[in-house]
């Protein structure tokens, strides 16, 4: 989605880096860091986000009951879309609580209710599907799993395919650094090795 890739670029919740690669704390060189809390700071950027999330919502999962976010970053998305349809939601945890009632999942849900669960960003997937599967193991029935941004890895898609669930972003890495050459932001050829990147991010044979 275009508007969301210029504001993502805009508020710097994007950040492409090809000639100073980033270190993920996996230790992969990246030629792009993406840190969608700043989108909370930026109310405008904010405003156009989550209303695309609702939309996103509503379009590839018109049977939800109810929004989930996951702990941290997912958390305010998923308030801002229940607010606009008028949702319940609550919030998953990355584990479970060692005190009181023990509880991975919060908020009040019925068993077979119907959710989506909310995250900023997909990498390769795979916090994403736990948390899916921990509202599963709960009894909730999930319809799919939202991102703003995904970097569009092979590693998710595998994994995604291989859970089962079904996935949808408001923006990915293509649709971005295309964005990102039409505003003179990054030239065709720093394009082509982030799309180097993106097919192996451990071959870092396109940093060099």
């Amino acid at each position: 989605m275009k508007a969301v890739c210029e504001h993502l670029l805009d508020i710097g919740a994007v950040s492409l880096s090809p000639n100073a690669p980033f270190t993920w704390a996996s230790g992969i060189k990246s030629p792009i860091y993406c840190d969608n809390r700043l989108i909370l700071s930026y109310p405008e950027a904010r405003k156009v986000i989550e209303e695309a999330l609702a939309d996103l919502v509503k379009r590839e999962f018109p049977e939800a009951e109810a929004v989930l976010g996951t702990a941290t970053a997912g958390i305010p998305h998923a308030s801002y879309i229940s607010w606009i349809l008028d949702m319940p939601s609550g919030f998953i945890r990355s584990k479970a609580k060692d005190h009181g009632k023990n509880k991975r999942i919060e908020g009040a849900f019925k068993e077979g209710e119907k959710v989506v669960v909310v995250e900023d960003l997909f990498s390769t997937g795979g916090s994403s599907i736990d948390a899916a599967k921990a509202c599963e193991a709960e009894g909730l029935d999930v319809v799919g799993i939202i991102s703003i941004f995904s970097y569009e890895l092979k590693a998710a898609e595998e994994n995604f395919a291989a859970s089962g669930f079904k996935h949808a972003s408001l923006a990915t890495f293509p649709e971005l650094a295309e964005v990102a050459v039409a505003r003179g932001d990054l030239s065709e050829e720093e394009e082509a090795r982030l799309n180097l990147w993106r097919e192996d991010p451990y071959d870092e044979s396109w940093c060099r």
